[in-house]
């Protein structure tokens, strides 16, 4: 009672600080917060956020808006910017601070507490303990002992007193840190993550082919300056064979500064573009709306006579088939076709999900036959006469979805990640490890004890010792 209340309102705070249960708490409530954080898309269009409301917990589409709207209050869509998350990450890493300044003192003296010669009477009070009783002389159970000890990886020191001599050596002594390196990493993963917070930006961009943009757009269409242009030259779908599943997405980007091309990259999803610090990284695509007449038609034709020639046209222009006195009237273009059970074209979706172009053709200005081709099977334009004609694109209708990404403190988290790493490694695989070996003259043989101690993995320890023990024995035998 006495020392309590001489404790100060420092000391007071310092012990909150310190203890082990705030950790816990502020712990749970960042995971708990940041699974509320998980459910709710960050920075997103909120009709996104009350679909999934809806789908998840069954309820109506005006239910589903009034709770996001209090979750809106609450910061939690966008919840890694909200000042008490932040207030959680600082009092987190204060409390580890904290706990780690607390108990350091004590675990750098036991690092720093060099090993020393104990009397034969503690060693055999040791929980690892060995010994076993050899004939020969001293001075070559001695020389054993000390080869199968460095082989052990100790490098020994000898003390004699009276007819006894000691061997004693230690290792790992620094591995007692291995608990504050891990801590160190959280700080480091912490710092950058917050500088991320605060100098980074999670944004989106949608960019049609053959557009450019020099802006990318964060949560409710804010612009964010991207310090350069970037041109999206082409985009691409490939679909699994026979379904409207895709399979790859890939966009073709040029950036450009100062009006000059500095870089171009195809990227997929999980191969991303990086440039001054700004990832873009392959998330979506679909239709540019109103794209009715943008678009260019890329077909290649190839006549009877083998005369190949590729052609740019649009949606109700006439081209020639090379060579031939064959024209086509493209008449009609669908973004997804499929046919009814009667054998009459439909369109099933908006996204160019099995796109089609329908063609006229003529020879002489007199019609000869007409259909559909399709741009994922090009064998639908193998004409009645012979010739060709293949749908290889429709360009200029497509935008590419983009998640763009600045993130100062990645590296900085990388490097905490790998000094984590070495700390996890150094505190559950690693000990300090202590051991006395001492030779005793006894009747004519020589009695060896064996005695060591560990701050973790005694088990393996025991393992080793008994092997020690063992490599005596043999040593001790091979020098008679």
């Amino acid at each position: 009672m006495t020392e309590e209340k001489k404790k100060t309102i420092f000391d007071r705070i310092w012990d909150v600080f310190a203890s082990v249960k705030l950790a816990i708490i502020i712990f749970a409530l960042i995971s708990l917060t940041s699974v509320v954080g998980t459910i709710i898309e960050q920075q997103a269009d909120p009709e996104k956020n009350i679909k999934v409301l809806v789908k998840m917990f069954g309820i109506g589409h005006d239910t589903a808006h009034s709770v996001l709207g209090v979750l809106d209050r609450l910061g939690f869509t966008d919840m890694y910017h909200s000042w008490w998350f932040l207030a959680f990450l600082l009092i987190f890493a204060s409390n580890l601070i904290i706990c780690s300044l607390d108990r350091l003192p004590r675990v750098w003296k036991l690092v720093q507490e060099k090993i020393h010669p104990i009397p034969a009477s503690y060693v055999e009070k040791m929980s690892i303990r060995h010994a076993v009783t050899l004939q020969g002389k001293a001075s070559g159970l001695k020389d054993a002992a000390a080869a199968a000890l460095k082989s052990a990886g100790f490098k020994p020191a000898e003390a004699v007193e009276g007819q006894s001599v000691q061997l004693y050596a230690e290792k790992g002594n620094y591995t007692r840190l291995g608990v504050y390196i891990t801590h160190l990493s959280i700080l480091i993963i912490l710092a950058g993550a917050i500088i991320g917070i605060f100098f980074g930006y999670n944004a989106f961009l949608n960019l049609p082919e053959g557009e450019t943009s020099t802006v990318a757009y964060k949560d409710r269409g804010i612009e964010v300056p991207l310090g350069f242009d970037i041109r999206c030259d082409n985009f691409e779908v490939d679909y699994y064979p026979n379904t409207e599943m895709p399979k790859t997405y890939k966009s073709w980007l040029t950036i450009l500064k100062n009006g000059q091309e500095v870089m171009k990259k195809a990227i997929v999803v999980n191969d991303p573009l990086t440039y001054q610090g700004i990832t873009f990284y392959q998330s979506s695509f679909g239709m540019v709306p109103n794209s009715a007449g943008r678009g260019v038609l890329i077909l290649k034709t190839l006549s009877k006579n083998g005369i190949s020639e590729q052609l740019n046209v649009k949606v109700g222009s006439t081209f020639a088939v090379p060579g031939t006195t064959l024209t086509g009237t493209i008449r009609d273009f669908s973004p997804a076709l499929s046919f009814d059970q009667t054998g009459k074209a439909f369109t099933f979706s908006e996204q160019m999900t099995n796109p089609a172009i329908f063609i006229d053709f003529a020879e002489n200005g007199t019609r000869k036959f007409s259909g559909w081709i399709l741009k994922r099977f090009p064998n639908t334009g193998d004409l009645p006469d012979g010739n060709k004609v293949v749908f290889l694109d429709y360009w200029g209708v497509q935008y590419t979805g983009m998640q763009v990404r600045k993130d100062p403190g990645v590296f900085i988290v990388y490097l905490g990640c790998t000094i984590m790493a070495i700390g996890l490694y150094i505190t559950f695989f690693m000990s300090h490890r202590r051991v006395w070996l001492t030779l005793t003259e006894d009747k004519g043989s020589m009695k060896v004890l064996v005695g060591a101690s560990a701050n973790r993995n005694k088990v393996s320890l025991e393992r080793k010792i008994e092997k020690l023990v063992s490599a005596i024995s043999a040593g001790q035998k091979g020098g008679k």
